[in-house]
C-alpha cells in the first residue's frame, strides 16, 4: 500500500517534455511534442504536496495538489489550470512496487479533457494516470482514457520529468 512519502521523490525542480495526442480519444492522431518547467514541494510532513508546471510555449500553468488520505492510504491527484481557474474531479489510488496508478472519472469535453469530431458533450470518460520509471532524476507520468468501462485505454500524454541540475554553490560572480 501506499505511504505519505510516496511522492517524496518529487520534491524540487524539473525539465518536462510533454507529448501528446492531438486528439485525446483518437489513438491514431498524431502527437505534439513541447517543453515546461515544473516545481513542487511538500506539505503535511510528506503527505501533501503542490506542484506548478509553466507551459509558456502552450500560454498556460498548471497545478497538482496531492493529498494522501491517512484512513484509506491512498492518494488523490487534483489538476487545476490556469486556463480554466477551477480544479478538475480527481484520480485516487496508490504506488505499488515503485509504480503509481490513479482512476477518475470525468467527461468530455471540458479544458483537460479534448478530443476533436464527433465525441458528443457530457460523453463519459474513466482517467488513468501512472507513474512509472522514477529515478533519483528522472520520472513518466502518463494519462489515458477509456470510454468503454475500461476494456481499452488510449494512452494520450506523457510527460517526461528530468531533475534540474542544483546551482553550483560557491561560485561567484566577476
Amino acid at each position: 500500500m501506499s505511504t505519505p512519502h510516496d511522492f517524496d521523490f518529487f520534491i524540487g525542480e524539473w525539465d518536462v517534455t510533454h507529448r501528446r495526442r492531438t486528439d485525446f480519444l483518437d489513438a491514431q492522431s498524431t502527437w505534439e511534442e513541447f517543453p515546461a518547467t515544473n516545481r513542487c514541494w511538500s506539505l503535511f510532513d510528506g503527505a501533501a504536496n503542490i506542484d506548478e508546471m509553466d507551459v509558456p510555449s502552450q500560454g498556460w500553468k498548471g497545478l497538482t495538489l496531492r493529498l494522501f488520505d491517512q484512513e484509506t492510504e491512498q492518494w488523490s491527484l487534483n489538476w487545476s489550470s490556469s486556463r480554466s481557474g477551477r480544479l478538475f474531479p480527481p484520480v485516487i489510488g496508490h504506488f505499488t512496487d515503485g509504480r503509481g496508478e490513479f482512476f477518475g472519472d470525468d467527461t468530455l469535453p471540458n479544458s483537460r479533457l479534448r478530443s476533436s469530431g464527433g465525441t458528443p458533450i457530457g460523453q463519459p470518460v474513466r482517467v488513468r494516470f501512472v507513474w512509472s520509471g522514477i529515478s533519483d532524476t528522472t520520472a513518466r507520468w502518463e494519462q489515458a482514457f477509456s470510454v468503454d468501462g475500461e476494456k481499452t485505454w488510449v494512452t494520450n500524454w506523457f510527460m517526461d520529468f528530468t531533475r534540474r541540475a542544483a546551482p553550483v554553490s560557491g561560485t561567484t560572480s566577476a
